[in-house]
């Protein structure tokens, strides 16, 4: 695909991966649509893009709500006219073991609500976006491609079952709808990253994040702008749908 002109939205896209991948699209020709819960850190991401000489259009909204999820991508065809890419970048993690125990009693479990609110993101919120975003794509008959990310936690990590099992259902569902829409001229792709030096890496504690560093066989973490490429390397191999690119500077969990 020729990104030069083409719709592409970013849920998430107001900070971290999401706004990298909206400055490299962005300055590759590509008409933005921001997609986030937050709309101040939107109107700021907004301000800087232009600053780049980066047109973008912002939608604030909960894509775990499916009527808000719905209004944001109609909104966005009224805009635009069309749809030619999406990418679920918007994610959460909230970690935990599945069971705390001190001397043989389980002391703390983990709650239902830590485990649901990170599919709700992750996995519904994905499939929301993605749903809309096919149904307008096939309607306008627009060139398309939906990405997910992904992360090099989806084969399992100790203190992750909910992330982990959302990665690994956002790889999952990339495979069916390759298969399911390739008719309508639309491709899926997937990232699975390894940790990524955003704001999210800047929370963990030192000593963790230096441990983590050391099983890196590239020695460090990935740049935002790292992951970026691989979004445009799918949207610009028309050959490519279906799969999952990993970026992990080698990383095995």
């Amino acid at each position: 695909m020729e990104l030069k002109d083409k719709v592409i939205a970013i849920t998430g896209g107001a900070q971290g991966l999401g706004f990298s991948m909206a400055q490299l699209l962005g300055a590759s020709g590509a008409k933005l649509a921001l997609i986030d819960r937050q709309t101040e850190t939107l109107k700021q991401a907004q301000a800087r893009l232009a600053q780049q000489n980066i047109s973008v259009s912002v939608f604030t909204a909960d894509i775990t709500d499916e009527s808000q999820t719905e209004m944001t991508f109609q909104h966005l065809i009224d805009e635009f006219g069309q749809l030619n890419g999406l990418i679920n970048c918007a994610g959460i993690m909230r970690d935990g073991l599945l069971l705390k125990v001190k001397d043989g009693q389980v002391t703390e479990k983990l709650s239902l609500a830590q485990f649901q609110s990170v599919l709700d993101v992750n996995v519904t919120g994905t499939f929301l976006c993605s749903r809309e975003a096919a149904m307008h794509m096939v309607e306008t008959k627009s060139e398309g491609v939906i990405i997910n990310i992904s992360s090099v936690s989806r084969a399992g990590n100790m203190g992750q079952t909910n992330y982990s099992a959302s990665k690994a259902a956002v790889s999952t569902m990339t495979v069916t709808w390759a298969k399911e829409l390739a008719r309508f001229g639309i491709r899926t792709g997937c990232i699975a990253p390894g940790l990524v030096d955003t704001a999210m890496a800047a929370q963990m504690r030192p000593e963790m994040l230096e441990m983590f560093k050391k099983s890196v066989p590239a020695g460090r973490l990935a740049q935002a702008e790292e992951i970026a490429a691989g979004v445009r390397f799918i949207f610009e191999n028309d050959y490519f749908t279906g799969r999952t690119l990993e970026i992990d500077g080698g990383t095995r969990i």
